[in-house]
């Protein structure tokens, strides 16, 4: 499969749906980076008035580059829109987010949204959230261990998630760890397994995005998308 004109045909039908005036949550990775270059263009040829509220240090600079003006939270509260990646969607909109490590500031901004699109590739659905991909943990360095003994307890198999490009674990844009837990047979209870992980001391979020997402856009490779909406 060509992924890259799937996931540019995906990004390209998300930024049509950004109207003049709107200010946008932009997420993380690379379909939201094909998004970022397409919302600079149509900033840039059709003088829309946009703002965007990145949800990583990453997206910060690919938006600055593709002059796409920013700010913030504290500026802007209530966001008309929110466009991200996922790593893997199931049938009920259930994500799980963070292989870039993004996922605690990428919720933030998605909750804080009236709609939560997501852009993705065919590889990207599933029928089972967990079976292929790891969900991402972000914890104290401190609670590690503790954290980790935890979702053994649940039957995954945790592992640290360590740099390609230095020593030692990766750190967050928060300084914080990601504990990778992979479930040999998918999640049984996504929700259960995110309140449990919610209430355990030394964990800031977790990569499970339940019952946020409003649309899901698919991409293929022909240019051609398919638009599930929740409502």
């Amino acid at each position: 499969m060509d992924r890259d004109s799937a996931k540019q045909a995906a990004a390209e039908a998300a930024v049509q749906l950004v109207s003049d005036g709107m200010c946008v949550g932009l997420g993380s990775g690379s379909t939201t980076a094909y998004a970022l270059e397409f919302l600079g263009r149509r900033i840039q040829a059709e003088a829309l008035n946009v703002r965007g509220v990145p949800t990583s240090f990453a997206t910060e600079r690919r938006a600055r580059a593709h002059g796409i003006p920013l700010a913030s939270l504290d500026d802007d509260p209530a966001l008309d829109l929110a466009l991200d990646g996922a790593d893997e969607v199931d049938s009920d909109f259930r994500l799980i987010k963070g292989g870039g490590g993004a996922h605690a500031r990428e919720k933030v901004v998605a909750h804080q949204a009236d709609r939560f699109v997501v852009l993705v590739d065919p590889t990207k659905e599933v029928h089972r959230l967990g079976a292929g991909f790891p969900v991402p943990v972000e914890v104290l360095p401190m609670a590690a261990t503790p954290v980790m003994n935890t979702l053994e307890a649940v039957g995954a198999t945790p592992t640290l998630r360590t740099a390609e490009a230095k020593d030692g674990p990766v750190v967050t844009d928060q300084g914080l760890w990601i504990i990778d837990a992979q479930f040999p047979d998918g999640i049984d209870a996504p929700a259960e397994l995110s309140r449990r992980l919610c209430n355990r001391p030394g964990v800031l979020d977790h990569g499970l995005f339940l019952e946020m997402a409003t649309d899901i856009l698919v991409g293929h490779p022909d240019g051609s998308v398919d638009h599930h909406s929740a409502s």
